[in-house]
């Protein structure tokens, strides 16, 4: 009855289905529809401002080459403004400028590149539609020959070749966007400088009060050694960072977070029982792994987390790494207090801070 349905092209057909279980019952029904999807078919070409009006096309030419040099303008101008506006100083001011004129002349770059590129495909380039049946997948000379041509009928119908201001710019802008990304390089690291000097040494030096990080510049008042509490945590800094010269720089590889821990829960290294002060331990901010704040302290745990690639540190342990992608522990500040009570540095981190991967230039 079914294949009699299906052969009957005038009309739906309506099929009883039928149980096994030998009563006959019906149990449901089955519509079976003569009607199949018809392919409704392009729709008709509309052809757009620029395919009828030549100046309309010229306009749109110019205004794609236009913007491809303003691309390559922005670029020009991001590396200008590394140069013009830099931040050797520290000064937030200084920082502030850099960022913005190098921002804007990188964004000016990019912008201007996409939407000309949008704009060219919209305007200028064929828009016919066309259906892409697929084939099987070969290749053979005959494919090789048809990809060919297509890649000739793109040519042609984009104008790459024969719009020479509009290739030409664009070129122009692809090649000048990456400048000022390479340019930036300079700034990672010193040129005439060992690095791994620049990181040994900070401005934690003996008898230098700790004291609370306000944020950017702003240095909060010493910590005395009664107000850590069990399970406490600061986020510390040298008391004399505003005078530095280079106050930002000095910042990045002096912060510290300072703990309280029950002293029976720290577990010193021969010759670093002396490095904390009734269970208060201070150690790098500065995560091992690539350098990001290790920020956020676990009290129950006595695990610090650095939040970027999830590596913790053990404080009970002397920060030994217990999980993540760091190598090696953070580095430890030795404390004591002075005659006020004040929690003071005995001395400079005894190994570089930051990223392990300095210490492989030695």
């Amino acid at each position: 009855m079914a294949e009699e349905a299906k052969n009957d092209g005038a009309q739906d057909a309506v099929v009883s289905a039928h149980g096994h279980s030998g009563d006959g019952a019906s149990v449901g029904t089955a519509v079976i529809s003569s009607d199949a999807v018809q392919n409704p078919g392009l729709p008709p070409h509309r052809k757009r401002v620029t395919d009828i009006d030549p100046k309309k096309e010229k306009s749109a030419n110019r205004a794609v080459y236009t913007l491809f040099y303003l691309s390559i303008v922005g670029s020009l101008g991001a590396v200008l403004a590394y140069m013009f506006f830099p931040i050797e100083d520290g000064a937030l001011a200084s920082i502030r400028l850099h960022t913005m004129f190098v921002g804007l002349g990188m964004t000016l770059a990019l912008l201007a590149l996409g939407i000309g590129a949008v704009h060219w495909g919209k305007a200028l380039m064929a828009d016919h539609e066309s259906i892409d049946y697929r084939h099987p997948v070969s290749s053979s000379p005959e494919v090789r020959e048809t990809a060919a041509e297509v890649f000739e009928v793109a040519d042609k119908e984009s104008g790459f070749s024969r719009r020479t201001l509009v290739r030409n710019s664009l070129l122009g802008a692809l090649i000048a966007f990456p400048i000022p990304g390479i340019t930036l390089l300079r700034g990672l690291a010193p040129q005439d400088i060992d690095p791994v000097e620049v990181l040994r040494h900070t401005m934690w030096e003996k008898g230098t009060r700790l004291a609370r990080d306000l944020g950017g510049a702003n240095v909060g008042g010493a910590i005395r050694a009664a107000d850590v509490t069990i399970g406490s945590a600061f986020h510390v800094v040298p008391e004399n960072l505003g005078a530095a010269s280079d106050v930002l720089n000095q910042k990045a590889k002096a912060i510290v977070l300072l703990m309280r821990l029950d002293e029976k829960e720290l577990n010193p290294s021969p010759g670093r029982e002396d490095w904390a002060y009734n269970g208060i331990v201070a150690y790098s901010k500065v995560c091992t792994h690539v350098g990001c704040p290790v920020a956020l302290y676990e009290q129950h745990t006595h695990h610090l987390l650095c939040p970027c690639h999830q590596s913790q540190f053990d404080v009970s342990k002397e920060a030994k790494v217990v999980f993540g992608p760091a190598k090696r522990p953070l580095p430890q500040l030795p404390i004591t207090v002075d005659s006020e009570g004040y929690l003071v540095a005995q001395s400079d981190f005894h190994e570089p801070v930051g990223p392990s991967y300095w210490e492989r230039l030695k």
